[in-house]
């Protein structure tokens, strides 16, 4: 028998003074039976970080086909794909062919070591962007995960904050690439 997803709701409000874009989403996230609350938060922020109204969840973790988040035009042609974690640099490429933006968020504690061994190959991807996000920021978002969340997120001159009514977390995100840009 297999398991079903658990269902999350977020209010996410999102105040992104650099892009000067400023809304409240209102969210379901399916958590995959193997998916675990630092990574759901991952994505949350990806969508914060990334927040427009064509913006969608992707089936993630449940088709190898489909980012962890995706923006597509009316047309349905891909516009951004974004996913999260550490994937092989042959899904990267696949992911480039089908969109004009790509965007990993690396995080956990193999980043590192997934960067040192993949980066030169991602160098050559003229669309994609990769950040990292250190363990210790990833671990205090999945610490805000709850069944009903009220969140918000700022983000200021690069900096960014995630919180709910009682705690707040400083996301250091590092780029790793940025697009155009070789390794």
């Amino acid at each position: 028998m297999a398991l079903n997803a658990t269902i999350f709701k977020a209010e996410l409000q999102v105040s992104d003074l650099d892009r000067h874009y400023y809304e409240t989403h209102a969210l379901t996230l399916a958590r995959h039976p193997s998916e675990t609350d630092e990574r759901m938060m991952v994505r949350l922020l990806a969508f914060a970080l990334h927040a427009d109204p064509a913006l969608a969840f992707g089936n993630g973790l449940s088709s190898a086909d489909e980012p962890a988040l995706w923006r597509k035009d009316l047309t349905g042609v891909i516009q951004q794909w974004i996913d999260v974690g550490l994937p092989e640099v042959k899904q990267v490429r696949r992911a480039a062919g089908r969109a004009a933006e790509v965007a990993i968020y690396a995080y956990g504690r193999g980043a590192d070591r997934w960067w040192a061994q993949s980066g030169a190959d991602l160098g050559a991807i003229a669309s994609l962007t990769v950040f990292k996000l250190p363990t210790a920021t990833t671990q205090a978002l999945a610490e805000l995960a709850q069944k009903n969340m009220r969140l918000q997120c700022l983000v200021q001159e690069g900096d960014v904050s995630f919180s709910d009514e009682q705690t707040s977390v400083a996301v250091a995100v590092e780029v790793l690439k940025a697009p155009g840009a070789g390794r």
